[in-house]
């Protein structure tokens, strides 16, 4: 008697002190990152889990799959999350371009300036316009919920010598993705595009059958591609590194409304945390490649000019080229610009 007394009474501890999630959700939120928990993704998802089922009262529980546990390519991740399968997942413009070509508009050149302005653009009505097209193209059924950040900014780096000005780039042999707007982009600055899978690229810099890449300081230091030769860094910030956060459309309408706005507020706090993350993984970054004897250059107003202006004729071929591309880029230009409007009043108003 007295042990099943005993008995009860632990087992209504264990009850009274568990999670709210793990004991009385009604929806659960099944959400994968192909990356790892040192990664902004991660980041982004813990703050994510946190926040919506601290807010819905454990009536929302979210499950972490971090890593290929789920699926292991964009496409079939997105198709799981078309067919229900997964709930959540996050890719970058690459990874999705297969279903959603326009996403690739992300990987313009020189069209954001800076942070502020991203940031202001990817929380707004630019990125309402994305989810309006990619729910329409996967029959309603693939939601996109935000725009966040994986990796800072995307910028030249190479083997050889330092870019100051796109001319410093011909001839080059630049790793890029399998896919035809960064390949454009690599011509247009009469550079060599060398198709490389990401696991390959450090060997690939040893033996020079590559010479250049275009990728965050994160990701070269992560990689350790100093080490295989990568010295010059040029701080160009061609191409803010956009993290797409897609949702099963089904899960979120099934959702009452009060438990959507919740969803919807946890990507938004989702959003800021990997909007912070890479400022902050960054600056170590930076001081070991220089502190490794990386040459870092951040080119001048006139010479990042020059890098634009070299680059412009890949808009044309977007344009051209891309389902939904003139509509999207004209989509994403107006945001920018009214995004600089706003920033630069803001910044007027600040330092008088």
């Amino acid at each position: 008697m007295l042990k099943s007394l005993v008995k009860s009474l632990l087992v209504a501890t264990m009850v009274a002190g568990a999670p709210l999630a793990a004991i009385a959700a009604d929806y659960t939120i099944r959400a994968t990152a192909n990356s790892n928990e040192n990664d902004e993704d991660y980041d982004g998802l813990v703050v994510f889990k946190n926040f919506v089922e601290s807010a819905s009262n454990g009536k929302i529980a979210v499950e972490m799959f971090i890593g290929t546990q789920l699926c292991s390519k964009g496409a079939e991740c997105l198709q799981g999350v078309a067919d229900g399968s997964i709930d959540v997942y996050i890719s970058t413009s690459g990874g999705a371009a297969g279903i959603f070509p326009y996403v690739q508009v992300l990987d313009l050149p020189y069209l954001m300036a800076d942070d502020r302005i991203a940031e202001h653009v990817l929380s707004g009505d630019f990125t309402r316009k994305v989810r309006e097209m990619a729910l329409a193209d996967s029959g309603g059924k693939i939601r996109l919920m935000t725009i966040g950040n994986t990796g800072g900014w995307r910028n030249f780096a190479n083997t050889k010598r330092r870019a100051a000005k796109p001319e410093d780039l011909a001839g080059l042999k630049i790793r890029t993705v399998v896919a035809d707007l960064p390949q454009e982009l690599v011509k247009a600055l009469g550079a060599s595009p060398t198709p490389i899978p990401w696991p390959e690229l450090f060997t690939s810099f040893q033996t020079g059958v590559v010479e250049g890449s275009k990728n965050g300081i994160t990701d070269i230091m992560g990689m350790k591609f100093p080490d295989a030769g990568l010295k010059y860094l040029t701080l160009d910030g061609h191409a803010y590194m956009g993290a797409l956060w897609w949702m099963s459309n089904d899960k979120f309408m099934a959702m009452p409304e009060e438990l959507r706005v919740v969803v919807v507020d946890g990507f938004s706090a989702l959003q800021q945390a990997t909007f912070a993350s890479p400022k902050r993984k960054s600056i170590q970054a930076y001081e070991d490649f220089v502190a490794g004897g990386g040459d870092l250059y951040v080119p001048t107003p006139e010479e990042k000019a020059a890098f634009k202006a070299a680059a412009a004729p890949v808009y044309d071929w977007f344009k051209a080229n891309v389902k939904g591309g003139e509509d999207i880029f004209n989509a994403l230009t107006t945001a920018v610009a009214e995004a600089e409007a706003d920033v630069n009043a803001a910044r007027v108003a600040d330092t008088q």
